[in-house]
């Protein structure tokens, strides 16, 4: 019998379930997901499906790009103090991607620097000649973190589908993020087939966060349609810009009734304050962390970013003044 797994063709001299298959390659199911001839094979079916010749199979994992986890319980906070997304209520308020580390151990180590709870995680292919390699979830546990897995990559609404059906079907994952990028350049967002994958998405039941531009229309069009959180960029993904428009920014958060969450060009963490203060409700990022020559302080330093700009904001900015204004009066000077 010859199947083809992730485009190789694999002979077996028997048939064989997919159990076994997995076995053969050596994975573990509750690890992994598997698509058969496009179609994702449920994991109570692994012991009974006996695979065919000819078939067509995926088998994909987590890895660094982010069941329900179980999120924190706050008390004794005033509602301006929980970050509340999809019913779920969170302390932290700084969300941060697992891509571009040299290792998973200071990958980890930048995570628990920056206290967040929430991070994003990519579904790719697993390896079929290194099946020892180390995986994410050794790292990263699911049980403390809550994974939200993205698209990242995708430049169509079919891949972008069949990329969060598979995660799902990993680790029962249904708070997602959702990107379909225009070109490999800029890395845009493409925002027409973002909105129709959206309505798609929330008919199957996700909870899906959406990267997507600036433009205070398309923020409200989405909301419309159900997002649960819009993720307006900053900057070009990996840029390190900072924020390049935020007039946009202030006016796509006045707009919303969902939180408003900065995406994409975070560069230090002045670039995190100045997002809070604008009053978004966090800020997710991954290069500016991972690429820093000290990721683990970077990540501390952003923790304390995000709390300082979110103070701010909540404490109220003192008006811009065309002159000066003395802090001390003048009367009574000797």
């Amino acid at each position: 019998m010859k199947i083809t797994i992730n485009g190789q063709e694999t002979s077996f001299e028997t048939s064989l379930n997919v159990t076994e298959m997995l076995d053969h390659i050596g994975y573990q199911a509750g690890r992994v997901a598997v698509e058969r001839n496009l179609e994702i094979v449920p994991k109570s079916q692994y012991d009974t499906l006996n695979l065919c010749d000819g078939d067509k199979l995926e088998v994909v994992r987590i890895i660094g790009g982010g069941d329900h986890t179980e999120t924190s319980t706050i008390s004794d906070t005033t509602p301006d103090e929980d970050f509340v997304v999809a019913g779920r209520r969170f302390k932290s308020r700084l969300i941060t991607g697992t891509g571009k580390y040299e290792t998973y151990k200071l990958n980890a180590e930048a995570v628990e620097a920056s206290e967040c709870e929430i991070i994003t995680v990519a579904v790719r292919r697993v390896n079929l000649t290194q099946t020892d390699e180390p995986l994410l979830m050794d790292y990263l546990d699911p049980n403390k973190y809550t994974f939200m897995p993205n698209t990242a990559g995708c430049f169509t609404a079919d891949d972008a589908l069949r990329t969060l059906r598979l995660a799902r079907e990993i680790g029962g994952w249904d708070l997602v993020k959702l990107e379909i990028l225009g070109d490999p350049k800029t890395l845009y967002p493409r925002m027409p087939e973002t909105l129709e994958t959206l309505k798609v998405l929330i008919k199957e039941g996700f909870d899906v966060m959406v990267y997507c531009s600036d433009d205070p229309n398309f923020c409200k069009a989405l909301e419309e349609e159900g997002a649960c959180a819009i993720m307006p960029l900053a900057a070009p993904i990996g840029s390190g810009l900072g924020i390049l428009n935020p007039v946009n920014l202030r006016i796509i958060k006045e707009n919303a009734n969902v939180p408003v969450i900065v995406d994409a060009g975070i560069g230090t963490a002045s670039d995190a304050a100045q997002a809070m203060e604008l009053g978004c409700d966090a800020v997710i990022m991954n290069t500016a962390i991972a690429e820093a020559q000290d990721p683990v302080r970077m990540a501390n330093a952003m923790k304390h970013a995000v709390l300082a700009g979110r103070d701010a904001y909540l404490a109220g900015r003192m008006p811009k003044k065309k002159y000066a204004d003395p802090s001390s009066p003048l009367a009574g000077l000797i």
